[in-house]
């Protein structure tokens, strides 16, 4: 049997951390639930005691939030998922950084595929620069984010947003191309990205592309449309895009 990932269920609900107690007992048998916390403050200083190698951490609890904790934190070296009542902003902010998170009323399922992934990540290096840049994202007062965690088969990359300049779609994956020349393959629907990306700079002009259109190099009209990028790529615009 493989060993137990240690988990820290942090929120200030008591019925919600019974909540979560439970359905981990009944549905996600590697966990191993070794501490419960009502506030960032208990919260940090059992992090600090217990190691867990995975903590829940609900958002919104009295003296601060969870952003506020990971951030005066130096050193991060356990998974997160963030659990949240609200279907705001920082949720956006969530899917730039390939975070995982559960909207309340939990939902069995995707409580099982959060830990599911999870699993395969514990001990994973890379949680640093996730939760680095999930707080930079959510410190940029804008409505654009800066950084993008991109999901690759042997961990994560952390690009500039700007530095895309078109995405393909390929199957249920997505090839994302880089002002660099840089091609990473993603396992990602394009629609999630056309969701996620800011449209004032990101725009679908056919099925199977977004483009970023700061890389727009020329329009062509002939032939139904095209552009060319920065590069030189010439790209198709779908009849139905066309505005």
């Amino acid at each position: 049997m493989n060993k137990q990932i240690t988990t820290l269920l942090v929120d200030d609900e008591p019925g919600s951390l019974a909540t979560l107690e439970q359905l981990i007992q009944m549905y996600c048998p590697s966990l191993k639930v070794i501490g419960k916390a009502m506030n960032p403050i208990e919260a940090a200083a059992m992090i600090e005691e217990l190691q867990p190698q995975l903590v829940f951490l609900d958002i919104e609890m009295p003296y601060g939030n969870a952003f506020d904790m990971l951030d005066k934190m130096n050193d991060i070296s356990f998974e997160v998922i963030f659990v949240t009542a609200y279907n705001n902003y920082a949720l956006k902010a969530f899917r730039y950084a390939a975070a995982d998170y559960l909207l309340k009323p939990l939902n069995i399922d995707e409580l099982v595929d959060a830990v599911n992934r999870i699993a395969g990540r514990i001990g994973n290096q890379d949680v640093n620069s996730r939760i680095g840049t999930l707080l930079d994202n959510l410190n940029n007062k804008s409505d654009k984010f800066r950084k993008i965690i991109l999901p690759i088969n042997d961990g994560f990359l952390v690009e500039d947003v700007e530095q895309i300049m078109y995405l393909n779609a390929e199957g249920s994956y997505t090839t994302i191309h880089l002002a660099s020349n840089k091609k990473v393959m993603v396992s990602k629907l394009l629609k999630e990205f056309e969701d996620m990306l800011p449209e004032s700079d990101f725009c679908r002009i056919h099925h199977s592309t977004i483009i970023n259109i700061n890389y727009v190099k020329k329009f062509y009209k002939g032939r139904g449309g095209e552009v060319e990028m920065a590069n030189g790529e010439i790209m198709l615009i779908s009849t139905r895009k066309k505005k």
